[in-house]
C-alpha cells in the first residue's frame, strides 16, 4: 500500500507480535491511551514506519505545525501515525505499537491499512487502548472496561462482550473489520473522570497499563507513571480547593464508587496462563 511508508526492519524478528493501538481522537478523553501507549514505547521501541497524512485528514481541521528546526530551517509537521516494533528479549511474544491520529477521511481504507500491519508482521492479536468520560471520582483507581466479540476468549479473560450501538470511532471500525477477518481483538477503555477531561490523565494512562499487564503477562513499565499520577491527583484536589459544591459532588461519587461491587479477576499469572493457552489454541487450529 503505497499510503504504508515503511522506513526500516526491527531489531531482530519479532515473535508472535501482538499489536497495540491508540489513536487521539473521540476514543482518548484526557490523551489516555495515546499517553499509554507513549509510556510504553518511552526510549525502547524502533519506529519501522508511519502512515502517509495525505489521503486521511482534512487539514482544515487538523492543521499541520510549521517548525523552524535547530539549522534555521523550516519543517512541516504532518498529523502522524507511527508504527513501531518493541521486542521483548524475555518473553515468548513482542510488541508492534500504532500510535497517533484518528483520521478524518477514508476509514475503511485506514482500517485496511491497519490489517496490513497485522499482515506483515504476523500479528496474533490487536488489542485497542480507549478513554472515555464517566461520572467517576479522580481520587479512585480508574476502571478499565475489557471487551471482545470472540467469545472464547471473553469467557477465558473475564471480558465483555461489545453491547455498544450508536456513533463510533476508527476503533468501532477496526473491530467490526477484524472480526470479519477472525483477527482476535480485545478493547481496553479506561473510564476518565467527567470534571476533568480536558487534561492529560496519566492516572487512566498507568492504569490502561497495568491491566494490559495483568491480561497478557507482558511488561509494561506502568509502575514508572506513579509519579505522574500522584501530581495529577494533587493537581485536581488543590483546583477543587474551596469549591463547595464539587468536592460535595466528588464525595458523592467516591461513596457510588466504594459500595460498587468489584468484579472479581483472577491473579495476574492466571489471567497471563489463560492468555497464553488461548493464543496457542488459535495457532494450532
Amino acid at each position: 500500500m503505497d499510503h504504508l511508508i515503511w522506513e526500516q526492519e526491527p531489531t531482530r524478528p519479532l515473535r508472535q507480535p501482538i499489536l497495540v493501538t491508540a489513536w487521539d481522537g473521540l476514543f482518548d478523553v484526557g490523551g489516555a491511551a495515546t499517553g499509554a501507549l507513549e509510556a510504553l514505547r518511552r526510549e525502547v521501541a524502533t519506529r519501522v514506519g508511519h502512515v502517509d497524512a495525505d489521503e486521511f485528514f482534512d487539514f482544515n481541521e487538523r492543521r499541520p505545525y510549521v517548525r523552524i528546526d535547530e539549522n534555521g530551517d523550516r519543517r512541516i509537521e504532518w498529523p502522524r501515525n507511527d508504527i513501531y516494533a518493541l521486542p521483548l528479549d524475555d518473553r515468548d511474544r513482542d510488541l508492534v505499537l500504532m500510535e497517533g491520529v484518528e483520521p478524518h477521511l477514508r476509514w475503511r481504507t485506514f482500517v485496511d491499512t491497519v490489517v496490513a500491519v497485522v499482515e506483515r508482521f504476523d500479528v496474533k492479536m490487536v488489542v485497542t487502548l480507549g478513554a472515555m468520560i464517566a461520572e467517576t471520582p479522580h481520587t479512585r483507581p480508574p476502571d478499565i472496561t475489557g471487551s471482545t466479540t470472540d467469545a472464547a476468549l471473553a469467557d477465558l479473560m473475564r471480558l465483555d462482550r461489545p453491547s455498544y450501538q450508536g456513533p463510533t470511532g476508527v476503533v468501532g471500525a477496526l473491530h467490526e473489520h477484524l472480526d470479519r477477518l477472525g483477527i482476535p481483538a480485545v478493547s481496553l477503555r479506561a473510564s476518565v473522570p467527567h470534571y476533568v477531561s480536558g487534561t492529560p490523565n496519566p492516572k487512566a494512562s498507568r492504569a490502561l497499563l497495568e491491566r494490559f499487564e495483568r491480561v497478557t503477562g507482558l511488561p509494561t513499565g506502568w509502575a514508572d507513571l506513579d509519579d505522574e499520577a500522584r501530581e495529577w491527583e494533587l493537581r485536581v484536589n488543590e483546583a477543587m480547593e474551596g469549591d463547595d459544591e464539587i468536592i460535595h459532588y466528588v464525595t458523592r461519587l467516591e461513596e457510588r464508587y466504594d459500595t460498587k461491587a468489584a468484579s472479581s479477576l483472577p491473579n495476574a499469572e492466571d489471567l497471563a496462563a489463560e492468555f497464553e493457552r488461548f493464543l496457542r489454541q488459535n495457532d494450532d487450529d
